[in-house]
């Protein structure tokens, strides 16, 4: 059986002919699972440990396969529900989080700052427990932390973080299974960062290390990660014997490094700060001119939307470039988060090799 499996994942093709990456993962012998994360929050990748969230990464591996390729139909999470609090508008974290929860079975239900706004007409505090009594589990994109780390101490059932002011952690899942299926490991990889110091940057500097996976960031003056992240990520790097490298030189950064990554230099709530924001990220756009100091097997990674002046056409629309697989991989890293967080379902697939 184990051998058909391999047959499978070696041959596998999409229906509209683009080759499926699972095909690359380097598996290793069957493993019983020891990681249980039933019932807990999601809020940062930095409660996490290594084995956690490689073990959520194996279970959206198992997903995909088991739903994508071979067409199984698998109602993990039926008869649940999911609460979905929306303080700022999306496209990847809404639709990968509704479509997903649904393709298990659940039903999710969307809240706009229409519906409900969180502490002004109530307080976080009820808010909280009102949901807990009508809902499995919560997802909120938030503006502040702040009000995830209250929604959670007073809930009863599991938050997850679909975005904040100070960690993306769901969009880090999706982009290390991306990273999983293109290389076949994440060991050793170097991460070059290019771009703002923000929530994106601080959910890698999380976890990365974790993986045996070194960071170069090149970020402007005065828009570097937070310090009391990067304290963090400090200690990280050392436990774990892995390079982490800040620098205010988008060269820098780039240099060896087999993932080139950037986000969007104004985010949500930052309009205001346009014109000074682009001023100061000048030269930060990635091109083939950074792609050139980079390794030779370097690819490119942005969690969308994406503007001209963060990476010119040539590097987005390159052979290179795996933001739409990464957008994709959105809806199966968030179906397994929750899978894991509200089931004890374990992966069929063998365990890959990170």
């Amino acid at each position: 059986m184990l051998l058909n499996l391999r047959i499978l994942l070696n041959n596998a093709v999409l229906r509209n002919g683009h080759s499926f990456m699972v095909r690359n993962f380097r598996c290793g012998q069957p493993l019983h699972n020891k990681v249980q994360l039933k019932g807990r929050d999601l809020l940062t990748l930095k409660t996490f440990t290594g084995e956690e969230i490689k073990y959520m990464l194996w279970l959206s591996a198992d997903l995909k396969f088991r739903i994508k390729q071979k067409g199984e139909y698998l109602p993990l999470l039926q008869g649940k529900s999911l609460g979905m609090i929306f303080e700022k508008r999306s496209t990847r974290t809404r639709l990968s989080t509704e479509t997903g929860f649904a393709l298990l079975g659940g039903h999710p239900c969307f809240l706009t700052t229409q519906d409900i706004h969180l502490g002004v007409n109530e307080s976080l505090t009820d808010t909280a427990r009102v949901l807990s009594s009508m809902t499995d589990a919560v997802l909120a994109r938030v503006y502040k932390q702040s009000d995830l780390d209250i929604l959670a101490k007073e809930a009863s059932i599991p938050i997850i973080n679909g975005l904040s002011d100070l960690y993306h952690p769901i969009q880090i899942l999706a982009d290390y299974l991306t990273l999983q299926e293109h290389y076949g490991s994440l060991k050793g990889l170097t991460l070059s960062w290019i771009g703002d110091g923000n929530n994106i940057l601080h959910s890698i500097m999380m976890s990365a290390a974790k993986f045996g996976m070194h960071l170069q960031a090149a970020t402007p003056k005065g828009y570097e990660p937070d310090p009391s992240v990067t304290k963090v990520a400090e200690q990280y790097a050392k436990e774990n014997g892995t390079k982490l490298s800040l620098t205010n030189d988008p060269l820098e950064a780039a240099r060896g490094g087999n993932v080139l990554i950037t986000d969007t230099w104004i985010s949500m709530g930052q309009e205001e700060e346009k014109k000074k924001r682009l001023q100061a990220f000048q030269g930060y756009q990635v091109t083939m001119k950074t792609a050139k100091v980079a390794a030779s097997d370097w690819t490119f990674l942005h969690c969308l939307p994406r503007k001209p002046e963060e990476v010119d056409d040539e590097v987005f629309y390159s052979p290179r470039s795996l933001v739409f697989p990464e957008a994709e991989n959105r809806k199966w890293t968030i179906m397994a988060v929750m899978v894991s967080l509200l089931t004890d379902y374990s992966p069929q697939l063998q365990k890959p090799k990170f």
